[in-house]
């Protein structure tokens, strides 16, 4: 699994579970500030990426998470992904 295949797929969970329209997100999407997902929406969105994982997100990793570049950087080891 390469970096695009886990930017696709973290790009149809935000679409799906926050209903933002694809073409907002891009790898250098600020969640907060381009995205306008708040505290709330980072725990479901963990949540959801603890499903596509099937692993436990590690809560001090995600802390750290600013743009939607680096939630598929913070997810990639857990898919057996190689970061770029």
């Amino acid at each position: 699994m390469d970096r695009n295949d886990v930017f696709a797929r973290v790009k149809e969970i935000l679409v799906e579970t926050f209903e933002l329209e694809p073409a907002s997100i891009t790898l250098e999407s600020r969640l907060m500030d381009d995205l306008d997902l708040d505290s709330i929406d980072a725990v479901d969105l963990v949540v959801k990426l603890q499903q596509y994982t099937t692993t436990k997100i590690d809560p001090a990793v995600f802390k750290q998470v600013r743009t939607i570049g680096d939630v598929v950087d913070a997810i990639m080891p857990l898919v057996g992904g190689i970061p770029a």
